[in-house]
Parts: C-alpha cells; sequence; structure tokens
C-alpha cells in the first residue's frame, strides 16, 4: 500500500471517530474526507499544487449549499410578519436560486416567483427570497421546492390564495444524460384558488407574467 492510500486511510478514519463525537466534529469534516475520496476516485494527484486546498474548498461550499436544513421558515422570517392593510394582490417575481438535485448532486438554478392575496396578514417583502433561499440549500427535486415554498408561505400567513411557479434548468440534463442545453424546466403550484373570484384568478397569474 503506498503512502497516498495510507495517508487517506489515516483521515478517513479519523473521520468516522469524529462522526460518534458530535460536540469534536469540526463543520464540514465529513466533506473533506468525501472529496478527498472523489479526487481518489477520479484518479487525480492529490498532492499537486492547485488540489491542495480543494477538500477544504468543497466542505466550505457544501456547508454552505446544504444550510438550509438548519433552520426552518420561522427562523428566516423572524418579526417580517405583520398586519394586511389592505386586499390587494402581492407578487414576487423572478427571485433567483440556486440548488443542487437529490438523484446527482449536481446544480439546478433559475427564478421563483410568487403571488398571494393576503388573509389577515402579510409577509415582508425580503422574507420570500428568504424561504425561496432556504429550501434551495437543500438536496432538491424542482417540484418538492415549489410545494415547499408555497406550504410555508400558507402555513405562516394563511394566504386568501397563492400561486408559485418555478423555472429552472438542470446540469443533470445538460451535462449527462440527455445533454439538453437548451431546455428548461417548470413547475407550479397553487393553494385555495377556489375560494377567490375568476376575476382575482386571472389577476393573480397575470402578476407572475
Amino acid at each position: 500500500m503506498n503512502n497516498h492510500l495510507v495517508k487517506l486511510e489515516q483521515e478517513l478514519a479519523i473521520a468516522r471517530a469524529r462522526m460518534t463525537s458530535p460536540t469534536t466534529v469540526a463543520p464540514g469534516g465529513e466533506a473533506v474526507a468525501a472529496a478527498k475520496l472523489l479526487l481518489q476516485a477520479a484518479r487525480e494527484d492529490q498532492d499537486r499544487e492547485g488540489l491542495l486546498r480543494t477538500p477544504e474548498r468543497f466542505a466550505k461550499a457544501f456547508v454552505h449549499l446544504c444550510s438550509g436544513y438548519h433552520k426552518t421558515a420561522r427562523d428566516v422570517v423572524g418579526e417580517g410578519v405583520f398586519a394586511a392593510e389592505g386586499k390587494g394582490l402581492v407578487a414576487v417575481r423572478e427571485v433567483e436560486f440556486y440548488s443542487l438535485c437529490e438523484h446527482h448532486m449536481l446544480p439546478f438554478w433559475g427564478k421563483a416567483s410568487v403571488a398571494y392575496y393576503p388573509g389577515e396578514l402579510i409577509l415582508g417583502l425580503s422574507k420570500i427570497p428568504r424561504i425561496v433561499d432556504l429550501h434551495a440549500r437543500r438536496l432538491q427535486v424542482q417540484e418538492r421546492l415549489t410545494e415547499s415554498i408555497a406550504a410555508d408561505i400558507v402555513d405562516l400567513i394563511a394566504p386568501r390564495a397563492i400561486v408559485v411557479q418555478v423555472e429552472a434548468q438542470h446540469l443533470c440534463m445538460m451535462m449527462r444524460g440527455v445533454e439538453k442545453q437548451g431546455s428548461s424546466t417548470t413547475t407550479e403550484t397553487v393553494r385555495n384558488v377556489a375560494g377567490i373570484s375568476q376575476e382575482e384568478l386571472q389577476r393573480l397569474y397575470a402578476s407572475l407574467k
């Protein structure tokens, strides 16, 4: 067994030991070990200059990209829920997001748009992008991302009606598999629209265009 493999096994043993003792685990420690395994699988020379700090960089990025697991919508919204001063339409369009596909752990990205009619409460406008980011920073599928955004807003402010639309591009379709570069995917969810008029429904959808 060469020195490189011996060193790698020692580092993995340390990472496994840390996993059994949560109070001593450095943030991203497991991701550092995972990055080293990936570099080994790629048959790369981990001692060359360009890769010396790659495992640590990967871990830092991965911890950030998966930071949504450690918060809830109520955490990110905080005190950003207010009494509604009217029943008029609220729309926040084309909130950009970046996420990781849970099937291949490859990036997908796009824009989310939200339109709702308030009930008794409204959200601060910046809180909708925060909710989008909360769910985007988890391993995701686009359909669940769309549903989760709507579910949290319904839970927080109980709008009279809400539509959430997400349009995204997926590297798992562009870099591998069918390798289609120009395709995009649109998902949508609606809640409580049966309780509004046809005119209100039309305005709800028009606000997202």
